[in-house]
């Protein structure tokens, strides 16, 4: 399957369940890449639009730049009440955007799927001179039985989840992506509430689960099903999730 196909019959599990990203990154990429609600944003691979809305609520100008149809449509369907909101069809190697015309680019949870190289070159040719770049990802620890156990039921019913990309990519790495002495590193503390259709949800919405008409589906969802029971308080369980944000300026 195409990357860019990864996610197209699991749109509204997506736009639904996944974790959005705190308020706090708004004044923290304010302070430190000069973001302010004039500023016209790029958001690459933009999805759902869950990565737009921040912006979108600052009053900023928001191009969503998404190759998947289904996802593109949902943004369009979900944010067309923003007038700063600006659907495009292109991805992070061609976006069809304008020469110099960006303020700030923004890539969350999509980095991974980037040819970085030519993604850079791209970046430096619609930004204008100085501008910044943000990649972000909402990370899941590892730390408590509940996330332990989430995790072994990825590993054992996961098609690829072991190969996944975005695993593999370290601070070194990313900082090789910016101009020497322009990265930064930041982490802002999330967290996300499920009851379980919220959490099969969750589940559900990753490309590298079985969907619906894989013959694992049913045995992975009574697995998650005994482990949100041994685990819920108040029909709840919790997920706490790390906001990172990494900056900088993409160069040439």
């Amino acid at each position: 399957m195409k990357n860019t196909e990864r996610f197209s019959n699991r749109v509204a599990d997506y736009e639904k369940y996944r974790p959005h990203y705190p308020e706090a990154i708004i004044p923290y990429l304010s302070a430190t890449t000069g973001l302010s609600p004039q500023s016209v944003i790029a958001d690459i691979g933009s999805g759902t639009g869950i990565s737009a809305q921040p912006f979108l609520d600052n009053g900023n100008t928001v191009f969503a730049v998404e190759p998947n149809n289904e996802m593109r449509a949902s943004a369009e369907k979900q944010l067309e009440r923003f007038p700063g909101f600006k659907s495009v069809n292109g991805t992070a190697e061609h976006t069809t955007l304008p020469d110099h015309s960006i303020d700030l680019v923004v890539a969350a949870q999509a980095f991974h799927w980037f040819d970085r190289e030519s993604a850079r070159k791209e970046f430096h040719r619609i930004t204008k001179p100085g501008a910044f770049a943000v990649l972000m990802w909402n990370f899941r620890p590892i730390n408590t039985p509940f996330e332990q156990d989430y995790e072994q039921l990825l590993r054992q019913y996961g098609n690829d989840y072991q190969h996944m990309q975005h695993r593999s990519i370290d601070a070194a790495q990313l900082a090789a992506f910016f101009l020497p002495d322009t990265f930064r590193e930041k982490s802002i503390v999330n967290a996300q509430r499920f009851d379980f259709p919220a959490l099969k949800g969750l589940l559900s919405s990753s490309s590298y689960m079985p969907d619906k008409t894989h013959p694992s589906y049913q045995p992975m969802v009574r697995a998650l099903e005994d482990l949100f029971e041994k685990y819920k308080e108040n029909g709840i369980v919790v997920f706490s999730y790390e906001t990172k944000l990494y900056t900088g300026n993409p160069g040439a």
